[in-house]
């Protein structure tokens, strides 16, 4: 059986440790017992353990000792606390000791193994939330394309031998994907790197405007006038102009950008004699160019002249295995603008943006973690934190990045999460919603770490309400 993490059991009865490490090592756990807390602190000093199961109450070394040196030693193990003692304030104290669960005896296996299976699910998240962010630490250079997902890999490749050539490209996709960042990495990884990248977008101008702005004019040329402007095409000399939505350029437009490029030279609107351009051009379009060649809204031979070589930019829904690493890319980056210490993003929240189809593309996710970040008080964004129509998808079944359909637990858990976030944190009234009293809610909000990893505490008599930290 497959090895599903390293455990180290701690408890002082010889029997109930045998059983304890008998039943998790079928499980498929690498468990190891130690008999006092003494042994169990030689033990955490020597090698690192994902999950640790202690006792609470134990000779010379106890059980609170044992959790303190597993923060010293490695802060990602997780304890779960087990006492035949239990009270409300030795809860308290385990919990904001940092345990990540309090179990009291007598404890049914069941128990136990469902806790250790979630401890150990804890511990992996943490692992790879930071090897997410140790991976976009490596992203390096002037332009950062943020991918792991083959198909974007394999374009990258293309793009990067197509930068040196100095041909032109035409990038095509949706809005949002990054066909403008894709334009700078060419522009960046060419031999006109020293050179001018300049941009415009042919549909935000009308065309008189647009004609302006590309050739530019002569002194005097119009009324107003009043001196020399040289175009974007000249501009851009040694360097690279970055046509955007090139398909809403109008035919007259296309027939002067086709002899610019062609004549590798251009007429100042009022001049007489035309002047050198020498620019690499890169256009983008998010419409089908084959369509718009077919219906001669856009001239075949432009469309040749463009597309020397063309790059295609899939949408974010068909590279769902870059989701992830572009959320962590973008909190680090918001986390910095706005100077607050975020760190993580909950599985809900993770499993809820890797099933959204993302009409808009990288852009909207982008715009997902920045409201995020700004509305967010903690260190982790919940599904609390995600626009509405995107935490309704917390109710309901959606499979989870491992190709698996989320399990009854995982779902009550969003569930309570949404009932709570709906009435506004009230757990007097999240319970009575729920059809449960205010200790079942407690107890499911300490099993599932709920509320940015804060547990609630309060006894039966209705003392006021706490917060711990649950890990």
């Amino acid at each position: 059986m497959q090895n599903q993490g390293k455990l180290l059991v701690v408890e002082d009865e010889k029997i109930a440790l045998k059983n304890l490490v008998h039943v998790l090592k079928k499980d498929g756990y690498d468990v190891t017992g130690a008999q006092s807390g003494t042994a169990a602190l030689v033990l955490i000093e020597s090698q690192p353990f994902d999950v640790v199961l202690t006792d609470l109450k134990m000779e010379k070394v106890d059980g609170m000792q044992v959790l303190k040196k597993c923060r010293e030693r490695n802060p990602e193990t997780e304890v779960i606390m087990i006492t035949g003692y239990a009270t409300p304030e030795s809860a308290v104290e385990a919990m904001k000791a940092g345990a990540f669960y309090y179990i009291a005896k007598p404890f049914r296996l069941e128990e136990v193994r469902q806790m250790v299976g979630e401890a150990i699910e804890k511990v992996r998240l943490k692992r790879e939330n930071c090897q997410l962010r140790e991976q976009i630490e490596r992203y390096q250079g002037r332009v950062k394309i943020i991918t792991q997902d083959p198909s974007m890999l394999r374009l990258l490749e293309m793009a990067r031998q197509v930068a040196p050539t100095d041909c032109n490209v035409l990038i095509t996709g949706e809005s949002g994907t990054g066909k403008e960042l894709f334009a700078r990495y060419l522009h960046y990884n060419s031999t006109r790197a020293d050179g001018p990248f300049l941009a415009v977008n042919c549909g935000a101008f009308s065309e008189q405007l647009l004609s302006n702005e590309l050739f530019g004019h002569e002194k005097g040329a119009f009324t107003g006038a009043l001196t020399l402007k040289k175009g974007l095409i000249e501009s851009a000399e040694g360097g690279t102009l970055f046509l955007d939505e090139v398909t809403e350029m109008s035919s007259a437009m296309q027939v002067k950008l086709l002899r610019v490029i062609q004549e590798r030279e251009v007429l100042r609107l009022g001049g007489t004699s035309a002047v050198k351009a020498d620019a690499r051009y890169i256009a983008a379009t998010n419409r089908d160019m084959q369509a718009v060649t077919k219906d001669g809204s856009f001239r075949q031979d432009l469309f040749f002249r463009l597309n020397v070589v063309n790059l295609h930019i899939p949408p974010l829904c068909e590279r769902s295995g870059d989701v992830a690493l572009l959320s962590y890319f973008f909190l680090k980056k918001f986390t910095t603008l706005m100077k607050k210490k975020i760190t993580e993003i909950s599985q809900e929240a993770m499993a809820i943006l890797e099933n959204h189809d993302f009409p808009g593309n990288v852009r909207e996710l982008e715009n997902i973690i920045e409201r995020g970040v700004a509305i967010n008080t903690g260190h982790v964004i919940e599904v609390a934190h995600l626009p509405d129509n995107l935490r309704e998808l917390s109710v309901r079944t959606f499979k989870k990045k491992e190709g698996r359909i989320s399990s009854l637990n995982e779902q009550e858990k969003a569930y309570i999460r949404w009932v709570l976030n709906e009435v506004g944190g009230n757990q007097t009234l999240a319970a009575q919603i729920l059809g449960i009293n205010r200790v079942s809610l407690w107890r499911k909000l300490k099993a599932y770490e709920i509320d940015e990893g804060n547990a609630a505490v309060f006894s039966n008599s209705g003392m006021s309400l706490k917060r711990c930290r649950s890990g």
